[in-house]
C-alpha cells in the first residue's frame, strides 16, 4: 500500500514537473509592458471619468470571448492581447485597474507579469488628447511605469528586477493621435511643416524611450503609424479615397522614427528593438485584400452614414455580419482579423514589414 502511495506521489510530481516545463517553454518572455493609444488599450480609459474615448458600449467586444465591451477598441482582441497570447502570457492588465495595489505597496506583485499603460486618445505629446477630454499621454504612462518600477525594486530587489526586465518586452504603439492633432489644429500647421512636426514627434518619443531604458527596459517592439489617410473617417473627407496629406505626414514620421531608433541603438549598445511598419502592412491589405481574406477595405464594420464612418460605433449602429472580411472595425481601428495579420508579421515577418529583426529574433537575444 505504502509503495503505491509513494509511486502515486512520484507520478504526481513527474506530471507537475512536465507541466511546469511546458509552461516555461510556452512563455517566451517573462512579461510584457505596453505603452500606447487605443490600438493597444485594454481598458485603462474605463477608469477615466472625463474621457469620451471609451469602448464600453455594444457592439465593441462582440467577438471577444466574453461577448461584452471591455474597453478595447475592437470587435474582439487587439494587438496587445494577440502578442501576449503568442508569448504564452495572459494579457497585461490595465494599469488603472491595479492602481490601488501599486500605491499601497501591495504584496501581490502580479505586475511582474506585465502592465498595460495604453490609453485611447493618447499621443506622444501631452496635448494630443484635446478632443477626447481625458487620456493618459505617453509621458504620463512612463511616469506610471516609473512608479511601478520603484515599487517592484522595493519588493524583489534591484538585481532581480533588472534581470526580469532585461528579458521582458516593451511594446510602444503610438503617434496616430498626434497626426490627427496636427490636421485638426491650424496653429500647429502654421508653426510646423510636416517634416518639422514628424521630427519633433520622433525626438519627443526618444525622450520617453530613454526614460524606460533608464528603468530597465532593454527589448522594444515599436510600431510606426499606419496609413492614417486611409481610415474610413479620413476617406470621408476625400470622396472615399485616401487623404494623401495625412499619409504623407504618417510616412514622414515613420522615416524619422526609424532614423531615430538606428541612432539610439548606436548610443545604447545594450538595447534591441524590432520596428513594425504598420503603414506598409495596412497598404498591403488595402491593395491586395483578397489575398488576406478581405473584401471591404473602405467601409467601417460598425457605424452609421457614408462608409459607416459619419457616426461612431454605437448600439444603434449598422454592424457587418462578417467581421472577417473587413479591415476596419470602426472609423479608426482595425478588426481583430486585421490585427491578427499584423501580429503574425510582427513575430515572423520579413524585412518587407519589420526591421532590423522580428519579434521571434528579438526574443532569442
Amino acid at each position: 500500500m505504502r509503495n503505491r502511495i509513494v509511486m502515486g506521489n512520484y507520478l504526481l510530481f513527474l506530471c507537475f514537473f512536465i507541466f511546469s516545463l511546458g509552461l516555461l517553454e510556452a512563455q517566451k518572455a517573462p512579461a510584457v509592458y505596453v505603452f500606447g493609444d487605443s490600438l493597444v488599450d485594454v481598458g485603462n480609459n474605463n477608469y477615466l471619468s472625463l474621457s469620451i474615448e471609451k469602448a464600453i458600449l455594444p457592439h465593441y467586444g462582440i467577438d471577444f470571448p466574453t461577448k461584452k465591451p471591455t474597453g478595447r477598441f475592437s470587435n474582439g482582441k487587439n494587438a496587445a492581447d494577440l502578442i501576449a497570447e503568442k508569448l504564452g502570457l495572459p494579457t497585461s492588465p490595465p494599469y488603472l485597474s491595479l492602481l490601488s495595489k501599486v500605491h499601497n505597496n501591495s504584496k501581490n506583485i502580479s505586475v511582474l507579469g506585465g502592465v498595460n499603460f495604453a490609453s485611447g486618445g493618447a499621443g506622444i505629446f501631452n496635448a494630443s488628447d484635446k478632443g477626447f477630454m481625458q487620456s493618459i499621454p505617453l509621458p504620463k504612462q512612463v511616469d506610471y511605469y516609473s512608479q511601478v518600477h520603484e515599487k517592484l525594486t522595493q519588493q524583489i530587489g534591484a538585481s532581480t528586477l533588472e534581470k526580469h526586465l532585461s528579458k521582458s518586452i516593451f511594446i510602444v504603439v503610438i503617434g496616430g493621435n498626434d497626426i490627427f492633432g496636427y490636421f485638426d489644429s491650424q496653429d500647429l500647421r502654421k508653426k510646423n511643416t510636416p517634416q518639422q512636426y514628424a521630427d519633433s514627434m520622433a525626438s519627443t518619443l526618444k525622450v520617453q524611450l530613454q526614460r524606460l531604458y533608464n528603468n530597465g527596459a532593454k527589448k522594444f517592439e515599436i510600431a510606426g503609424v499606419g496609413a492614417i489617410g486611409c481610415c474610413p473617417a479620413y476617406r470621408l473627407k476625400n470622396k472615399t479615397e485616401c487623404v494623401s496629406e495625412a499619409n504623407y505626414l504618417s510616412a514622414k514620421y515613420n522615416e524619422a522614427l526609424q532614423s531615430m531608433l538606428k541612432k539610439w541603438q548606436l548610443e545604447k549598445r545594450d538595447i534591441s528593438y524590432s520596428y513594425f511598419d504598420t503603414y506598409a502592412a495596412i497598404q498591403e491589405l488595402i491593395q491586395n485584400p483578397t489575398s488576406y481574406g478581405f473584401t471591404n477595405v473602405k467601409v467601417a464594420c460598425c457605424g452609421l452614414g457614408e462608409l459607416n464612418a459619419q457616426i461612431p460605433c454605437l448600439p444603434i449602429s449598422n454592424i457587418c455580419s462578417n467581421r472577417q472580411d473587413h479591415i476596419f472595425w470602426d472609423a479608426f481601428h482595425p478588426t481583430e482579423a486585421a490585427a491578427k495579420i499584423f501580429v503574425d508579421e510582427i513575430f515572423s515577418g520579413t524585412s518587407k514589414f519589420i526591421s532590423p529583426i522580428n519579434m521571434d529574433q528579438l526574443l532569442a537575444i
